[in-house]
């Protein structure tokens, strides 16, 4: 009778980062869907009084979101939802398999079990900047997508029937590097955001783990997204304000019409409409931040738990 064959290692490596990145995709999905409304409110917070674009009244986080509900319909609190959770399918499954393994196979732990911050800082931005690049199409659809409701009001023709035909369109018209557009702000803001959310959590759950009487579980994970939510959003607001405006702007022959870079996006924005523009939209992102944060974080440490890979 033929014996099973025995698992090596690398069996065991591949499996463990496929199960990684499932468990990965099933929390980011419950986060993002769960907070979607927030972040179409803030994409187009960000977008009132950009250069180039129509007039329209200034309205608060609140009054935007009721706005949309009221002019568009509930639904669309959610359009642009399906590109959103396809690329956080990319980006998330990726950002978390490259955080962990540079921690525990490149720089390493120290002798007492803990990542340093001066290892987890560089760490938690190429993680981010790394996988936002591949998940760079799926964002500019999303941002797109999220803009439809907007150019229908304004009395302007829909772009895309939905998200497939989105991609084959930008596709169409400026190439299969046009998915990439604004893909240099888009990275520098996962980037920086990466290092507010996971370098955070990872931070301050070991902080509490070694300060407290706590142990590693809700409550700790709990608290440690908390802080992560906060300081993604402070981080990452001003960047995340560029992105969106370098992604939504028309390009001609591959430059923009509006912004040339991210530097001049910047300047402009500022010159146009004052520093406090750069966080624009502040409060949506914190507040879907730390329930984005609390909701993935809490899913993908119970599910490890259950699936026998253990605490982050």
């Amino acid at each position: 009778m033929a014996r099973p064959r025995a698992r090596h290692d690398g069996d065991k490596k591949r499996s463990s980062f496929a199960l990684k990145y499932l468990v990965t995709i099933i929390s980011s999905t419950a986060a993002e869907t769960v907070t979607f409304p927030l972040d179409i409110t803030k994409t187009r917070l960000q977008l009132q009084g950009q250069l180039g674009s129509k007039k329209s009244p200034y309205r608060g986080m609140f009054r935007t979101a009721i706005g949309i509900v009221q002019e568009e319909g509930l639904l669309n609190l959610w359009k642009g939802v399906a590109p959103a959770v396809i690329r956080h399918m990319v980006y998330s499954g990726c950002r978390m398999n490259f955080y962990e393994y540079i921690r525990e196979n490149v720089f390493k732990r120290n002798k007492y079990g803990q990542y340093p911050l001066w290892k987890a800082i560089p760490t938690g931005m190429f993680s981010g900047a790394a996988a936002q690049f591949l998940a760079s199409p799926c964002d500019l659809v999303k941002v797109h997508m999220q803009m439809e409701g907007k150019r229908k009001l304004e009395g302007l023709k829909p772009r895309y029937k939905g998200t497939f035909d989105a991609f084959r369109s930008i596709v169409r018209n400026d190439g299969v590097l046009g998915l990439w557009k604004g893909w240099v702000p888009n990275c520098q803001r996962a980037a920086i955001v990466c290092l507010g959310d996971l370098t955070t959590y990872d931070s301050a759950k070991q902080a509490i783990l070694r300060n407290t009487r706590l142990e590693d579980n809700a409550l700790t994970h709990a608290l440690s997204s908390g802080c992560s939510g906060l300081v993604s959003a402070t981080l990452g607001t001003p960047a995340d304000v560029v992105k969106t405006r370098m992604m939504n702007q028309k390009y001609v022959n591959g430059r923009g019409v509006v912004f040339r870079s991210s530097l001049d996006c910047l300047l402009k924005t500022t010159r146009a409409e004052g520093v406090a523009a750069l966080w624009k939209g502040f409060l949506p992102v914190w507040s879907r931040m730390a329930p984005w944060s609390l909701t993935f974080w809490l899913v993908y440490e119970e599910v490890r738990v259950l699936v026998g890979l253990g605490n982050f």
